[in-house]
């Protein structure tokens, strides 16, 4: 989703999210990811398009992704079906497999092979729940009261966005039943709270806008993985959502509903345990707060311990990092795609790093460069952006979107932080006006300009495998933080 750099960062690290910032408000119209700042609907026009993921940090910089992307309009009739290509490379003609020996009530097709207990489904689909957004990728969370496992302490909620762009989970407060949140136990404990006692509350920073509401403590279970007592963010929790402070309200426009944001929440999956390591011992403008009551907010800063968390770092096993995994699409797009994401990184036989992967030795906020038609920029790899952005004033743009009269075959090279790697990669940018008029979730070719830095988006992941692996933590023969495909 969106990405927030510390402030500790690089003075590279922090111009670069400045200047996405300013970029992603201009092409939004001062809106949200999603375009417009405005609820996504099915009005037939196109929101512009804007960077999904990387969170802007204007004077705050940090971890965090989540934006709300461009929606794509219902088409006035129903294109013709696309029948997608499997992840394994089929074409979509095969069979299903019949029994030749035609014996009566005999069933000779095996049994699905099981699931294994570090994988969950992606889903890329539109749903009028949240909105029509392209190139959204969702996973389901359960939430519990810290500790309880009962029927009434936990609520499942799906449609939240899977983001390697940002750190934590944080979810909308209107996803969860009200006498749940309740339940939530609220942190407290800023490191400048001279009472210790006071709510700890938190504006994200993106792109497009921010986030504000309350810091709780929640089990996470994604799949059958749980990271227990994590600090969670609960935007747009109904006891602050009016009290946002100045500082954090002048950033952008809010997105603290499940229409702006175009999903339930934000599962950030980056690089690091913590959103804003910095915050542990400095007070960061626009970042967290303690409230001794939700309408007097103080900047504060906040023990690790406190801060939003990355879920994966807090499983028992399989905490390395993670892959996504998503099919390659027709030149037309997907109606919907499933995909799979892996926890772990070389920990067991399905998250093996391949015989011989690309590797990317990234930043801890996943900064790596990349050059593109000879010009060298600030890059990364972001599930939360829902296109490829990057600046080039000769394609054509229409609503925000890149629209050239043929299909564009393109290319950039990605040079490893570290070492002498450096990996060409191409891709295609067709016309996107072309494109939403089939009312696709999924296109691997979408694309949309911002200046001086390249976002490799969603598009980037379908048929790839790509690896994230956290700072500090061995995964495979190397250690994080990388990105491999």
């Amino acid at each position: 989703m969106r990405r927030l750099f510390s402030r500790c960062a690089s003075k590279g690290s922090l111009s670069v999210a400045l200047i996405v910032a300013g970029v992603a408000l201009s092409a939004c119209g001062g809106g949200g990811d999603g375009g417009s700042g405005q609820p996504v609907t099915n009005n037939g026009s196109v929101a512009p398009a804007v960077p999904a993921s990387t969170p802007s940090a204007a004077s705050t910089p940090s971890a965090a992704s989540a934006a709300q992307p461009a929606s794509a309009p219902q088409p006035a009739s129903t294109p013709a079906t696309v029948t997608p290509a499997s992840e394994t490379g089929t074409t979509g003609n095969d069979k299903t497999p019949t029994n030749d020996n035609n014996n009566s009530g005999n069933n000779d097709t095996p049994p699905p092979a099981p699931v294994a207990d570090n994988t969950v489904p992606i889903d890329v689909v539109f749903d009028e729940t949240v909105g029509r957004v392209v190139n959204m990728p969702y996973v389901s969370v359960t939430f519990c009261v810290p500790g309880t496992q009962g029927t009434s302490q936990c609520a499942t909620v799906d449609h939240m966005l899977l983001d390697t762009g940002s750190v934590g989970v944080r979810v909308v407060a209107s996803a969860l039943n009200a006498a749940f949140v309740n339940k939530l136990p609220m942190e407290t404990g800023a490191s400048n709270d001279t009472s210790g006692k006071a709510a700890i509350a938190q504006c994200a920073l993106f792109a497009s806008g921010y986030t504000w509401g309350s810091m709780r403590a929640a089990d996470v279970t994604i799949g059958e993985k749980t990271a227990s007592g994590i600090p969670i963010q609960l935007i747009g929790d109904s006891t602050f959502a009016q009290w946002a402070p100045n500082d954090c309200t002048s950033r952008g426009s809010g997105m603290n509903s499940v229409a702006q944001l175009g999903a339930n929440g934000i599962v950030g999956i980056g690089h690091l345990a913590q959103d804003y390591p910095d915050a542990a011992r400095y007070v960061l403008s626009a970042n967290y707060y303690y409230c001794p009551t939700p309408w007097s907010c103080t900047a504060a800063s906040v023990p690790l311990g406190k801060q939003t968390a990355n879920p994966v770092a807090a499983f028992a096993t399989d905490n390395n990092g993670t892959i996504i995994r998503l099919p390659a699409l027709p030149a037309t797009g997907q109606a919907s795609v499933t995909g799979e994401l892996v926890f772990g990184i070389g920990t067991r036989d399905n998250n093996a790093l391949p015989a011989s992967p690309s590797f990317l030795s990234v930043s801890d906020r996943g900064m790596f460069t990349t050059s593109y038609k000879g010009t060298t920029m600030s890059a990364a790899i972001d599930s939360g952006s829902n296109g490829l952005f990057f600046p080039d004033a000769t394609l054509a743009v229409q609503g925000g979107w890149f629209a050239p009269a043929t299909t564009q075959s393109l290319g950039g090279i990605m040079f490893s932080n570290t070492g002498n790697a450096q990996w060409t990669t191409r891709f295609l940018i067709a016309n996107a006006t072309t494109l939403f008029s089939y009312g696709y979730a999924a296109h691997d070719n979408l694309g949309a300009p911002i200046n001086s830095m390249f976002l490799w988006g969603l598009p980037f992941f379908y048929g790839r495998s790509v690896y994230t692996a956290l700072s500090g933590m061995q995964a495979g023969a190397q250690t994080g933080p990388y990105v491999a495909f």
